[in-house]
């Protein structure tokens, strides 16, 4: 059974326009994924494709103003507000994008510590700062006086220490130093070794084939293909979408091709296939309907086409 399941999961955005008329926005449609124990699934794709969005929907930190459909299970469990709320921090932790999520007022050794559960809070806090090359006296500190790359290994540390059994890490590597990056991901992936699920949220498609084991690709607010890593490599022959595919080679390490177009605003999506305008085996049957999620190879796609 995964650890977290998230099936068919939309979010509108209520809005008001002209005359005080109230209008959703649908920004993520039909998304899927799955999570186990023990293993590492990175999300990629461009921004806007909803991948933090998918991450404040399974914490329950969404604004007022989102309407959300589809589940949500943890555990086997539906995830309710109730039940985000009790586990948020707990067993469902998240490493940030925004190093904003640090408190001001504190310093940050101490809000390191508040989220051991077990053990001596300082001296975990102090061996995890160590292994990020934080010096002691960062633990004094403000976040103010912390450079980006500080905060955002502090915002590691803070993860390290929950015990956790589902670990966010929502774009954790921005701003920090090669050596340090490669630390950062492998202790990302020393977490899901120890049996923890990882959900590794990243533009960065070089440093998910690194530690990840699937990759989820998403595109203008939804899944259009689940594929093992070992399915990234050569001229993309074993991915399942044209989008997939494209994005692939349009990699500096591969073919360099640029994908024609844009992903699409909330606000315009195309009915049916979203990918569709862009792709170059679309035909009218793919403008009718979204596609469904399919098993094929060993992995999952959105496409009518793939095979």
């Amino acid at each position: 059974m995964p650890i977290l399941d998230v099936e068919n999961l939309s979010v509108s955005f209520k809005q008001y326009a002209t005359g005080l008329k109230q209008v959703h926005h649908q920004v993520i449609s039909n998304l899927s994924i799955s999570l186990e124990a023990g293993e590492i699934l990175a999300v990629v794709g461009a921004s806007g494709s909803g991948k933090s969005l998918l991450a404040h929907a399974i914490l329950g930190i969404l604004p007022s103003n989102a309407r959300t459909s589809g589940t949500i299970k943890y555990a086997g469990e539906i995830l309710t507000s109730k039940r985000q709320k009790a586990l948020r921090g707990k067993e469902i932790a998240i490493v940030p994008q925004s190093v904003n999520f640090l408190d001001p007022l504190m310093r940050v050794g101490k809000q390191v510590r508040t989220s051991v559960k077990s053990g001596d809070a300082a001296a975990l806090q102090r061996e995890v700062f160590g292994r990020f090359h934080l010096k002691k006296e960062v633990e004094t500190m403000y976040p103010f006086q912390l450079s980006g790359g500080m905060a955002r290994r502090v915002l590691l540390s803070t993860a390290m220490v929950s015990g956790a059994k589902v670990i966010i890490a929502d774009e954790p590597t921005p701003g920090l130093d090669p050596v340090v990056i490669k630390e950062a991901l492998n202790n990302i992936r020393e977490f899901a070794d120890n049996g923890c699920a990882v959900l590794f949220i990243t533009h960065d498609i070089e440093s998910a084939l690194k530690i990840a084991d699937k990759i989820a690709v998403f595109y203008a607010g939804t899944t259009v293909e689940i594929a093992p890593v070992e399915n990234f490599k050569g001229q993309g022959e074993a991915l399942r979408h044209p989008y997939t595919k494209a994005l692939w080679r349009a990699l500096p390490q591969n073919d360099f091709i640029p994908i024609p177009g844009s992903q699409p605003h909330p606000t315009e999506l195309p009915t049916g296939c979203l990918f569709a305008p862009r792709c170059p085996l679309a035909t009218s049957e793919c403008q009718e309907v979204l596609p469904d999620m399919r098993f094929l190879r060993n992995g999952m796609v959105r496409c009518i086409h793939a095979n």
